[in-house]
């Protein structure tokens, strides 16, 4: 195998650097998404909406590159997120992950882990961000005054907030090992 072919698909081994650095500037770049970049963003955040979202965008005589400049153009964060939601079966959950690989100082993928988490920081947040685009906006501005607070980036304190409900959530690694030697 050459070299070349090993530096291609390697990135996929890491899928987050990749989508965070390689993807995120295209999309800076260009305004848009090539399908291999938009559905490596599905595959990160929900492997299993993958087919329902390709077939969707199919019937719907969509392209992922037009879907991806009309986000690109839209004029406010809420906007963007509405464009996304409209194609079905990606939802809040999945339109916040393509969103914050593209504008990772902007948005910040919502999930269960890390909605869970946040409230460990005292923030009550009306409603469920994963399902109201209200409370996911709540649950952003929250999650960036937190960042700031603890001087990190938006990026970062995602993955922090993830990983916290991942060892100390419920059901999470802690609860996992205990009694175990």
């Amino acid at each position: 195998m050459a070299m070349n072919d090993s530096e291609k698909y390697i990135k996929y081994y890491f899928l987050e650097n990749y989508l965070f650095s390689e993807v995120s500037a295209a999309f800076k770049e260009r305004g848009f998404l090539a399908p291999e970049e938009f559905f490596a963003i599905l595959i990160w955040k929900s492997n299993r909406s993958k087919t329902k979202i390709r077939d969707s965008i199919l019937k719907n005589g969509k392209t992922v590159r037009g879907i991806m400049t009309e986000v690109s153009k839209a004029d406010t964060p809420g906007l963007k997120l509405d464009i996304l939601d409209s194609v079905p079966y990606i939802g809040i959950p999945i339109a916040s992950a393509i969103l914050s690989v593209c504008y990772p100082d902007d948005f910040t993928v919502a999930d269960y882990r890390a909605c869970a988490a946040i409230k460990k920081y005292g923030k009550e947040i009306n409603g469920n961000p994963t399902a109201s685009k209200t409370a996911y906006f709540e649950y952003l501005n929250a999650c960036k005054e937190l960042a700031r607070e603890s001087n990190l980036s938006l990026r970062d304190f995602d993955r922090m907030l993830w990983a916290k409900d991942f060892y100390a959530g419920a059901n999470g690694l802690r609860d996992l090992i205990k009694g175990l030697k």
